[in-house]
């Protein structure tokens, strides 16, 4: 059974611990088990009706309130305010609902809500991404399954193709083209459709290899297409560092430039070196890929 401490509630809903324990003790909104210290550990349905009373409080519902209904109708209520005028936060929040219930048809909601109001891009740079990141918060805590991360992985990634299959690009209006790829043992690949997307709204061209792919058909690929960048991602620590990937990879292909991301090359702190190029957020490359000058 998953068990959140305090902490891991308020990194996770934002919410501050003391307020947490005020909710809990005023109002009962929260029965935690507790250690034989005194130590409170929290159930993934008190991480769901804490995350569905945060979001009633917020659009205007007294807690004194919210205390006298039952948890269905909280969770009701909810449901309702997520597919209105909610905020990037509280879009999380509904994805990370939807994640712990396996609920695919909330989960659709809420993607929907946050893609009409802002935009597919805007919506995975300010909801997907941060969800991501509290799914690693979960990841760390050991309170979440391989089950409902695959299962809002494989949600999430058919957002993206949908979204890739949309474009048509009629003609090139960005002078570059990309190969998109994993290395070898490299499975991740949910930024790398993202970059995919942009790219292709951009006008830019794109060959996308996905996951795991061997340096030698990378070579192969760079010879026919004629592209003249490369972006990547190394979440995983296979048997070489980073770096010494990076610094082969720059080696091969000096007349490319290479874009390169990802969670091993942040633990490395690897900045940027020779054609390689380490962007410091998304949008920094969003930005490069959108200006036809760059």
């Amino acid at each position: 059974m998953s068990t959140y401490s305090i902490k891991d509630l308020e990194r996770l809903t934002g919410i501050k611990a003391h307020t947490i324990r005020i909710w809990e003790q005023r109002y009962n909104l929260l029965s935690p088990n507790r250690s034989e210290t005194n130590i409170r550990s929290y159930s993934n349905e008190e991480l769901k009706h804490l995350l569905n009373v945060s979001l009633l409080n917020k659009y205007g519902v007294k807690i004194s309130k919210i205390a006298e209904m039952d948890p269905q109708h909280i969770a009701h209520e909810a449901a309702t305010i997520l597919v209105a005028e909610t905020d990037h936060e509280d879009l999380i929040n509904g994805m990370i609902n939807a994640m712990i219930d396996l609920d695919e048809n909330l989960f659709d909601s809420v993607m929907d809500n946050a893609t009409n109001r802002f935009g597919f891009a805007e919506a995975v740079i300010h909801v997907v991404y941060p969800f991501m990141n509290r799914i690693g918060i979960m990841w760390q805590t050991g309170t979440i399954n391989p089950a409902q991360e695959h299962f809002v992985s494989n949600l999430i990634r058919q957002k993206f193709i949908v979204a890739i299959n949309s474009i048509r690009v009629e003609k090139q209006r960005i002078p570059h083209s990309y190969i998109l790829f994993l290395p070898e043992n490299e499975l991740h690949e949910l930024v790398l459709l993202f970059y995919h997307f942009m790219i292709k709204h951009a006008g830019a061209k794109a060959f996308y290899l996905g996951q795991s792919v061997p340096f030698d058909d990378l070579s192969r690929v760079v010879e026919i297409s004629q592209a003249d960048r490369i972006i990547t991602c190394i979440t995983n620590r296979p048997m070489y560092t980073a770096k010494e990937y990076l610094t082969n990879l720059s080696n091969a292909f000096p007349h490319l430039t290479i874009y390169a991301f990802g969670g091993v090359i942040v633990e490395e702190k690897i900045t940027s070196f020779a054609n390689v190029v380490i962007p410091d957020a998304p949008d920094q490359l969003i930005r490069i890929i959108n200006d036809p000058t760059n």
